[in-house]
This record gives structure tokens, C-alpha cells and sequence, in this order.
């Protein structure tokens, strides 16, 4: 069922003449959302629990004009687990307690308890929408939202847009999934290998199109870990957006998306239509420890020209060549900041702790939720508010001032490529360095470019580094954070609390949050242990399993897991042959 329906919806509601974007009248949009189980088999290979709205899955696509108010009544129905859903990408300026991360700017929403989520959409583009509670979303708690733009600097050279996604795919709940992950017997952190890629939740997609005419793509990569490699046999794209940042066109036959990131291009069809064409969706494998036998990373869909023509076998390739987001300019034109009036490191790596499990770490801190969420912190703190320690030992907080000029350095301690995602902002890609080039060195000279590329969400190259900026002026909480789902998990996290004494005067708590609160009995006052007598003292609060003794290394726990399990056998084979009966034995004659 899952199949025919992604096709239809594509069909129907992912066709949308570009003549027909609505005006700029703005509108209040209402949702009125159910949240729980259905079933269903997306790859065709197993049918699981996924998590539906409103009894159906895959989830809407969302079309939405800017300047609309958004109000979207949920209703967590799920039965056995606690949810929430962020909007990927908006900034949320003034209304940060509608983010949606839990522990961050919101309670847990409980089963049968249910929350309103209520903001107006000031900015336009691709985004998407998806659970942010304990790796839910892997499990189809996740859809695609556009933006339309009645000013859209590139309006007149398309016909229509296309709006699709890309994911990876797992067949077993993603609860299981990450128990076995954050574990002892998994020291070394190999992640969950995907079992299939989709696009748009589906495979075999096809979309019609017509011959001469220029289509806008909106494509976003939904999945929980694998980046992918796209492109469309005998088409060429002409990128225009990425995370919903208008930029100079620039022309490539591939790009290559990081989960949770988002592309606009425009292609132009064939003067012909005696064949249809293959677009491709491949999974990269350099992201994974082991490559199952038999996993096919590549999803196809065509582009029809004629349903009564063949599907053709898209041809192999040998290498992936991508096109650079780097190279991008936007087409505002901002200028790179130069006056940076905070800087600071995020050094991360993966390592182990005392409990034997693989943990992922900020400046040698694993994240770990605080008892009370931090935008709560923030707002009944006081004048103490400014100070970090009361966000906790275990939040990588970093408190930023109104409109400074925020760089982050972030250095890639780790074999793999990281996609990093910043809440509440796009920055500017100022510098992103070649693989094992190691940590940033600021005593070296780095050709700077003078319109540097943005968006919200960049990929670091293993063992080396990248820099950001932007500027603080939207005050709020906003993470910071690895968006591979099992690194967010295990504790890629860092915390931007900005502007906090601002927020204060500002923002009001709607009662309908509060109320959730006290449905999940989350306390909402105080500091992140709950404390609201002296707001410095965390007594009580979350924290990270103990470090490992000193010496010992992911290889060393492998080797005790695997000693302890041989002990075990050892013990009972002479349990086993302890308790065999005496008349069995052979006994020597006297």
C-alpha cells in the first residue's frame, strides 16, 4: 500500500505549477495531528511499526506561503512512547519555545497528553519536519516542507516544482536499534547499517514530466545517517538553494547530501520524449563499518516522458564526483563577517566510558538531557542566567551576546564525515578544510571567500575541520548538533543560549506546554538539576557514565567482552559435565 500511495502522491501533490503558489495574502494554516502506529513496507522486503499522522504513512508533504501563521495541534497516540516534532530549519524568531527538541526547549509530550505548536513562517524554502525525541524519527516520524515564495528570484524560469526526499531504511524499531548501539557489546560504535535507501519513501518512483519544459526540484535528504549521492541520467542541474538559502545558479551533473539537508535546482526536460531517464539516490558506503552482503545502496526513480516507454537500468558507476557546496555564492550577496566578536572550539571525538559503551563528545563532554529543559533554565534563572554553569556540567552550553558575531571552530577528531546542524540560524561556511588535514590552525594563513555559502546544516571531513559564523540576533536556545541520529543519540551535542536575559522580557510559555510538563512530571523551574533555592548548585543532575580506568581502550573492551564471554562458556560446560550422572562415567575397575 505504501508503494502506490508515495506514487500518487507524487503524482498529485508534488506537481505544483509554479503559476499556482499562493499569494502573499498571508494565512493561518491548521494541522490537527494524530501520532501513532501503522504499518507498513516501504522497500518492500519487511513490513514494520512506523509512525503515522492521522492513520497514514508516509506523512504529508507540507505546502506552506510564507508569511503564514502555523498551528498544529498534536496528539501523541503512540501508546509506548513520548514524542515531539521540530521544523527543520526555521528560525523560529520569537517563538523559540516552538523548536522542538525535547530537554531543550520543551517537555517530552507523554502518550495521550497532547501540545500545540504555533508560529508564523517568516522565511522561504525547503525544509523538512520530524521528530526530536530519543532517534524517533528514523522509524517515518519525519516528512518533507516547502515554503513558497511569491518573490522568488528565480520564479520565472521554471514551469513547475517537484518536491521529493531521500532516505536511508531500517527494519527494525529504532528503540532496539539504538539500545544495541549505546551498548558494551558494541564498543568500537559501529553504527546500524540501513537495510535499503528510499526515495520518497518508496522505491521505483516515477514522475511525469514534459518535454521542453524547466522544473524546480525541492530535494531533502530525510534519513537517519547515510548520505547520499544524486543525479539524473542525461540531465544536468543547476543548484539555486540549499536549506533554504537562495544562491547563484551553478551547474552539476551530481551533488551529494548530508542527512537532513535540502537542495533546490532547476532542470530543463528534453526537446524529445521518446525516452524517460533514471535519477538516482546512492547510499554512501564509506559511512559504514561494515557493508552487509547483498546491500544495495542505490534507489532509481525515472523521470517518465512516456509510461509507455522502458525504465532504463541506470548505468554503474565507478567513482562519485559531486559538485562542492563550497563553491556556492549567495544571491543576496552578504558579505563574509569579518569582525568576529566571539570564537570558540568544538573538538569532537568518539570514545568510550565506563560502562564499556561508545559515546560521542564536545570538548571531551558527552551531552546528557538536563532534568529541567533549558529554556526553562533560562527563563527562571534570573540574572544568573548568563552564567553557563546553570545549563549543567553535561549540555556543552555556551552563553552568546545579541548580535555578536559568533565563529565556531569545529575539529573532527573521528575517521567519519559529520553533518552538523545549528537551530535557530543559517551561517556562513567560511572554511571547510581537505580531509586529514587535522585540527584548525589559526596561525595559518586560509583564503577566506568574500560571500561565503549558507545554510543550516555542513558536513566536516574526517580527521579535519570546518569554520562558521553568524550573527546572534535571535535570542533563544538552540543546538548544535551531529544530525547522523546515532551520534545525536550518544551525545554529539552542544547548546547555544543566546541573548538569554532578552528571552526573559520576551518570551511567554504558552499554559498547553506547561501542562505537558506536569503530564510527563518534567519539572520546568530551576537550573538543569532542578535546583531553584541556588541555581549554581547541580546537585542532583544528569550525568554521563563514569570514565573509563586509566589504559584502557575500545580494543581492551572487546577483549574483556569476549574474555568474560569465554569465561562464561567455560563455566558452564563444567557445570554442564559436573552435573552428568556418576553412572555414566567410566570408572576404573579396583
Amino acid at each position: 500500500m505504501a508503494l502506490s500511495l508515495s506514487n500518487f502522491l507524487v503524482t498529485l501533490l508534488l506537481l505544483l505549477p509554479a503559476g499556482l503558489i499562493p499569494g502573499t495574502n498571508a494565512a493561518t494554516v491548521n494541522f490537527d495531528w494524530n501520532i501513532g502506529w501503522v504499518n507498513a513496507n516501504p522497500d518492500g522486503m519487511a513490513e514494520r511499526p512506523v509512525i503515522g499522522i492521522n492513520g497514514q504513512w508516509p506523512i504529508p508533504l507540507l505546502n506552506i506561503t510564507k508569511g503564514d501563521r502555523v498551528i498544529v495541534d498534536l496528539h501523541n497516540q503512540l501508546g509506548n512512547q513520548s514524542t515531539s516534532v521540530h521544523f527543520h530549519g526555521f528560525f523560529q524568531n520569537g517563538t523559540n519555545s516552538m523548536d522542538g527538541p525535547v530537554g531543550v526547549t520543551q517537555c517530552d509530550i507523554p502518550p495521550g497528553a497532547s501540545m500545540t505548536y504555533n508560529f508564523t513562517v517568516d522565511q522561504p524554502g525547503t525544509y523538512w519536519y520530524h521528530s526530536h525525541t530519543k532517534g524517533q524519527y528514523p522509524d517515518g516520524w519525519r516528512g518533507q516542507l516547502v515554503v513558497h515564495d511569491p518573490e522568488n528570484p528565480y520564479r520565472d524560469q521554471f514551469d513547475e516544482e517537484i518536491a521529493f526526499t531521500l532516505s536511508d531504511w531500517y527494519h527494525d524499531e529504532l528503540t532496539g536499534l539504538i539500545a544495541g548501539f549505546v551498548s558494551y557489546t558494541n564498543p568500537t560504535g559501529a553504527e546500524p547499517v540501513p537495510n535499503s535507501a528510499l526515495m520518497n519513501d518508496t522505491q521505483n518512483l516515477t514522475v511525469p514530466v514534459e518535454p521542453g519544459k524547466t522544473y524546480f526540484f525541492r530535494l531533502t535528504n530525510v534519513g537517519a545517517f547515510a548520505g547520499q549521492y544524486f543525479w539524473i541520467e542525461g540531465h544536468t542541474m543547476r543548484v539555486i538553494e540549499v536549506d533554504g538559502v537562495y544562491h547563484e545558479p551553478a551547474e552539476t551533473d551530481m551533488i551529494y547530501l548530508t542527512a537532513a539537508q535540502r537542495y533546490g535546482f532547476l532542470v530543463t526536460m528534453r526537446d524529445d520524449s521518446a525516452a524517460n531517464f533514471a535519477m538516482v539516490g546512492s547510499m554512501d558506503e564509506d559511512l559504514f563499518d561494515v557493508i552487509p552482503p547483498g546491500l544495495n545502496p542505490n534507489v532509481t526513480g525515472w523521470l517518465m516522458y512516456d509510461n509507455a516507454a522502458p525504465k532504463p537500468v541506470p548505468e554503474l558507476l565507478d567513482t562519485f564526483d559531486p559538485f562542492d557546496d563550497m563553491d556556492l555564492v549567495p544571491e543576496n550577496g552578504l558579505e563574509l563577517f569579518e569582525n568576529v566578536d566571539h570564537s570558540f572550539n568544538l573538538d569532537m571525538k568518539m570514545d568510550n566510558l565506563g560502562d564499556g559503551a561508545n559515546y560521542a563528545f564536545f570538548n571531551d563532554v558527552t551531552y546528557i538531557t538536563p532534568i529541567v529543559p533549558t529554556l526553562y533554565s533560562v527563563l527562571t534563572a534570573g540574572g544568573n542566567a548568563t552564567n553557563p554553569i546553570v545549563y549543567g556540567t553535561y549540555t556543552n552550553s555556551y552563553v552568546l551576546n545579541k548580535n555578536d558575531v559568533v565563529e565556531i571552530v569545529l575539529n573532527n577528531n573521528d575517521a567519519g564525515k559529520h553533518p552538523f546542524h545549528l537551530h535557530g540560524h543559517n551561517f556562513q561556511a567560511v572554511y571547510r578544510a581537505p580531509a586529514d588535514s587535522g585540527f584548525y590552525d589559526r596561525s595559518q594563513h586560509h583564503e577566506l571567500p568574500a560571500r561565503p555559502m549558507r545554510r543550516d546544516t555542513l558536513m566536516v571531513r574526517p580527521n579535519s575541520n570546518f569554520v562558521i559564523r553568524f550573527r546572534a540576533d535571535n535570542p533563544g536556545v538552540w543546538l548544535f548538533h551531529c544530525h547522523i541520529d546515532w551520534h545525536l543519540v550518544s551525545g554529539l551535542v552542544a547548546t547555544m543560549i543566546e541573548a538569554p536575559l532578552d528571552l526573559q522580557e520576551a518570551l511567554i510559555i504558552p499554559q498547553n506546554h506547561y501542562d505537558v510538563c506536569r503530564a510527563g512530571e518534567t519539572p520546568f523551574v530551576g537550573n538543569a538539576a532542578g535546583n531553584t533555592a541556588n541555581v549554581l548548585d547541580l546537585t542532583g543532575q544528569h550525568e554521563s557514565a563514569p570514565l573509563l580506568p586509566s589504559g584502557f581502550t575500545a580494543r581492551g573492551i572487546v577483549a574483556l567482552v569476549f574474555s568474560c564471554i569465554s569465561a562464561f562458556l567455560g563455566m558452564a560446560v563444567i557445570a554442564w559435565y559436573g552435573a552428568a550422572p556418576l553412572e555414566s562415567a567410566k570408572l576404573p575397575s579396583a
